[in-house]
């Protein structure tokens, strides 16, 4: 590898960002053998494991384009006992504890009542059920880890769906059932069911696997939160219905509770599983799955339903080479050169081969389908370019010492990449700090960005496209550039991006003018500004984050200490350690900085370096003063312009604010995305990519 030179940063608080690096070495060791490569990965769609992953929906749907089975997934191997058409859509959802909100004949009172619900976290269900006396609707929520919960989930119901209720009280079920019989078919178990509707009782029909891996029919009754509760129902049924022969339910065995689904405005079938350990399996010969909740995606392989800490899980079981031809192509473009693909394809299987090899801390899955893990999603990230990506690299992994590295990656480092000491506290033989020029691809092509002052003592930022600069005329003293709007209401934005969740600062028009303080790079994955926050907003975003509670008012902020690549490793306000478990949770900390590559920008005051060594602090005022080498003078507005040597301004305002200037996105640990772009551009191979950011590395073939 060539030894490269780290890119100048310039520093506004601090004297020089980043330390001199040298490219480290890499070390081919022959003889080293992979371990055989998974051939099937379980990827988490839907799980609550608390902090650890959290994304849950009450039900999913679930079709594909060739027909399609749904059974169970068992010790003995998987089962298919029902049968879809192509096209069709079924709704799948786990037996547990929910609540029946109401039940009543009016389909638009049913529909209305839902509809409140689902802006709610209480996640609603409709049910169409058939009754002697005509078609009635049945709407729950759903599903919650324990009978408590439901109670209150009953509660709240109640409170929301008021106006629908007519006298009905939202209850508290659960998936506790009396069985009435066995049948040899589903049509013979809902003649059953429909008798004992009649009878003024709930009633469903269910599919049950039997120990020996057949089916069964079974006409159930109600669906119970306790004990009590059941054998309470169980009385009532014996003594309306003495000719059934009732039992409790097995719910040892797996089950399906067969429905009808009305919640998207159409019925279809809906199978709720059943049974304490029971894992649904779905799959499709030939042809993938699309989840409706997922963004109509398409998935390869099985989905496999079960229930975790209350709620669905949805787990999808993908051929391991195939899981890679959605991965590549969800954390890179398509375009980008083959060997930056090629480098992608190899760190991601890496990692993944890594996390099986592990254990997941994701439970039931190996990984999951966002950046806590790799993004997935599905069929909809891949393409020809991915695709032959990762056949040519088939099987390839990263080893070093004889065991696959956890090749973590991260999309831009800002020019360096960080040392394992700068993200987690701790080592790491295959990561350390090294140069990263290729992190430059990502603004090639961006447009600039002026931050300007207005005459009302506002700043911002304009794009380069919208404006013309007057590079003869000037405006103070001190030498700063005029620049006129060209373009009819042109946004005035906060950030030099355009965001459209954030509201302009100022709107201008052809002919209006304002005094240029410098012209920046649009932010993006190489470079950054964050800002301005308040103190009340850093000390909102650091609530809960820290060991010890950060002072009520923030005054000052600086970092203290900083890594071998720059970024920094701790920082203290007013003083006081801002102590997070890990330097890299610095970025969530501060709401949600893309990397810890920064320097701060405090507004309310600057101290000045004078040629003779002499300095001045300078905080804001009523009028605009305009400091540089050349001079100074006052304008109108309120805030004080710096400028430096290089003709770039800041300025700063009456009170006090902070700014964030960084580079890089991600933690910077190992492969830069953009970096390996940028080599594969200058014509590298994907394996001296990965070699120079993975340390003293062989890539090995099964």
């Amino acid at each position: 590898m060539r030894n490269v030179t780290i890119p100048k940063v310039v520093s506004w608080c601090s004297k020089g960002l980043l330390a001199a690096l040298l490219v480290a070495g890499t070390l081919q060791v022959p003889g080293e053998a992979a371990a055989k490569t998974a051939e099937h990965i379980r990827v988490g769609l839907y799980m609550d494991l608390g902090s650890t992953y959290k994304a849950t929906t009450g039900a999913v749907t679930i079709s594909s384009g060739k027909a399609w089975t749904a059974g169970f997934n068992a010790a003995a191997g998987q089962t298919s006992l029902i049968t879809l058409a192509a096209g069709e859509e079924a709704r799948f959802s786990v037996d547990g504890f929910r609540v029946k909100v109401l039940e009543t004949k009016d389909l638009s009172a049913a529909t209305a009542a839902y509809k409140k619900l689902a802006a709610t976290a209480d996640k609603p269900i409709l049910f169409a059920v058939q009754s002697a006396g005509g078609q009635v609707y049945q709407l729950y929520t759903g599903y919650y880890a324990n009978e408590q919960t439901a109670v209150s989930a009953a509660a709240r119901a109640a409170k929301t769906a008021a106006a629908y209720l007519n006298g009905q009280t939202p209850a508290a079920k659960g998936a506790k059932h009396l069985t009435a019989g066995t049948y040899a078919s589903e049509s013979e178990a809902a003649a059953a069911v429909s008798t004992i509707k009649a009878a003024g009782f709930d009633a469903m029909a269910a599919l049950v696997q039997t120990p020996d891996g057949g089916s069964r029919y079974e006409a159930w009754i109600g669906e119970e939160a306790n004990d009590k509760q059941l054998a309470a129902l169980s009385s009532s049924v014996s003594a309306a219905l003495p000719q059934l022969k009732l039992s409790n339910a097995d719910s040892s065995l797996p089950a399906f509770i067969i429905r009808e689904d009305v919640s998207l405005g159409q019925a279809v079938k809906h199978l709720q599983l059943s049974g304490s350990e029971a894992k649904g399996w779905i799959e499709s010969a030939g042809s993938e799955l699309k989840v409706k909740e997922k963004s109509n995606r398409s998935y390869r392989g099985a989905m496999e339903i079960s229930s975790l800490n209350g709620q669905l899980a949805l787990v999808n079981d993908v051929p391991f080479e195939q899981y890679l031809y959605s991965v590549v192509g969800g954390e890179v473009p398509a375009s980008w050169p083959a060997e930056a693909l090629k480098a992608q394809a190899v760190a991601g299987r890496s990692y993944a081969e890594y996390q099986i090899s592990q254990g997941s801390k994701f439970k039931i899955a190996d990984v999951v389908d966002t950046t806590l893990s790799q993004v997935y999603n599905g069929t909809s990230s891949e393409s020809e370019n991915v695709i032959k990506a990762v056949d040519d690299t088939q099987g390839e992994v990263i080893l070093k010492d004889g065991k696959v590295v956890e090749a973590v990656f991260s999309s831009n480092a800002g020019g360096v990449t960080a040392d394992p000491s700068e993200v987690w506290n701790s080592g790491g033989d295959a990561f350390a700090s090294v140069p990263s020029e290729g992190d430059e691809a990502a603004i090639k092509g961006q447009k600039m960005w002026y931050h300007i002052l207005l005459s009302s003592g506002k700043s911002g930022f304009v794009r380069e496209d919208n404006v013309k600069e007057t590079e003869t005329e000037t405006v103070t003293e001190g030498g700063l550039a005029q620049m006129t709007v060209t373009a009819k209401d042109t946004n005035v934005r906060p950030l030099p991006l355009i965001q459209s969740d954030a509201s302009p600062v100022a709107k201008m028009n052809p002919g209006d003018t304002a005094v240029v303080l410098e012209k920046v790079t649009e932010s993006g994955p190489y470079s950054w500004i964050r800002g301005p926050y308040t103190s009340a907003d850093l000390v909102k975003s650091l609530k809960g984050k820290t060991a010890t509670p950060v002072p009520s008012t923030i005054t000052t902020l600086e970092v203290t200490k900083r890594g071998p690549s720059g970024r920094v490793t701790e920082m203290k306000a007013n003083g006081q350690i801002i102590d997070v478990k890990y330097p890299d949770l610095l970025r969530s900390a501060f709401n949600g900085l893309p990397s810890t590559l920064f320097d701060i920008v405090q507004t309310g005051s600057y101290t000045v370096l004078g040629a003779n060594g002499t300095t001045l602090n300078i905080s804001g005022s009523a009028d605009t003063t305009v400091l540089s080498a050349s001079g100074q003078s006052t304008v109108k507005g309120g805030e004080t312009v710096v400028m430096n040597g290089d003709l770039n301004a800041r300025s700063t305002d009456a009170g006090s604010s902070f700014w964030f200037v960084g580079k890089g996105y991600g933690h910077g640990l190992g492969l830069s995305q953009w970096g390996a772009k940028g080599m594969a551009d200058e014509g590298y191979g994907y394996q001296d990519i990965l070699k120079h950011y993975y340390q003293n590395v062989t890539i090995v073939k099964e």
